[in-house]
């Protein structure tokens, strides 16, 4: 399993846009190249049918080959629909893989409860309790993983969110103590884009040019 995370940062509405835009585009390759993509948690953004971030579980032999192509900074150029008046046409958004937890020993520290799975989801909603609510008990974070078909994988799953949360919450008391660090999730570098897409279809820049 590998988590990826695409995040508008700490940019405008269009920044959140190009986050939906970027995820269906990404499913599209998912489904060519035979990966099972999940949805496993997502931060709407100030508009309808946009996100602030998405946290993604990719399985399948090519899972890695698609990360490789798609972590790094991503440059979407085209003219706001939010704003038609405004200037700026480069909106940058970051895509990053979470890092696995780096000990079990993170398991010991949190409670998991089965429950059934529920929401949206056709088939791939296990109607069997294997959804699983889990909290770390030392800082009450909690989350509710029914994305994977088993209790095991989505207890799986469960810390590794939770790994991925304390590292942010760690990232946030460090930043408070120092103001020049900042999260991960911030951490958009623009200028050298890994992919860049044009226009409100989200196409790649070479099959525009």
């Amino acid at each position: 399993m590998i988590l990826i995370q695409i995040s508008s940062a700490n940019g405008p509405v269009e920044c959140c846009l190009a986050v939906a835009h970027a995820f269906k585009r990404l499913a599209h390759e998912a489904v060519q190249l035979h990966i099972d993509l999940q949805m496993v948690e997502q931060i709407a953004g100030p508009a309808p049918g946009t996100y602030r971030s998405i946290i993604l579980s990719l399985h399948g032999l090519q899972a890695e080959q698609l990360r490789q192509r798609w972590c790094g900074s991503v440059q979407w150029i085209c003219q706001s629909s939010y704003r038609p008046a405004h200037k700026r046409k480069n909106w940058f958004i970051g895509i990053h893989a979470i890092p696995l937890p780096a000990s079990h020993q993170l398991k010991n520290d949190i409670l998991f409860e089965a429950m059934r799975a529920s929401g949206p989801g056709g088939q791939h909603i296990n109607k069997t309790d294997s959804a699983i609510r889990a909290t770390h008990v030392a800082t009450g974070i909690q989350v509710r993983v029914q994305s994977e078909r088993s209790q095991h994988a989505n207890k799986k799953l469960a810390v590794m969110l939770i790994a991925h949360k304390l590292r942010e919450l760690q990232a946030n008391a460090q930043a408070q103590q120092k103001a020049t660090q900042r999260l991960l999730h911030y951490q958009v570098e623009r200028g050298n884009p890994i992919l860049v897409f044009k226009g409100m279809q989200f196409k790649p820049a070479e099959l525009v040019e």
